[in-house]
């Protein structure tokens, strides 16, 4: 499965739920997640989508850390499998 494919769900599923699944992207900023998923109640986490077996680059993985020092709730996905219960936590916290 292709990471547009996982992308995809991930905005269908967030849509289904009331929610968006936004393109994040920063210029002059490298390295950010791919999606800042808004669900109802003032729910955000950011996302990092990825092929499945893929790993975050150095640099995203900086990004994700300092988005988690910020306070925000930061996921990988690399699998369809995973959507669901992320956008479980995400509504959890």
């Amino acid at each position: 499965m292709r990471e547009s494919e996982i992308e995809s769900r991930l905005r269908a599923e967030a849509k289904r739920m009331g929610g968006m699944a936004v393109k994040f992207t920063s210029p002059g900023l490298d390295g950010v997640p791919d999606r800042i998923v808004l669900l109802p109640g003032r729910k955000i986490a950011f996302v990092e989508l990825k092929a499945p077996g893929k790993k975050p680059r150095p640099l995203q993985v900086k990004r994700m850390r300092q988005l988690k020092c910020l306070g925000f709730p930061v996921f990988v996905i690399d699998g369809v499998e995973q959507i669901g219960g992320v956008l479980d936590e995400i509504c959890a916290t």
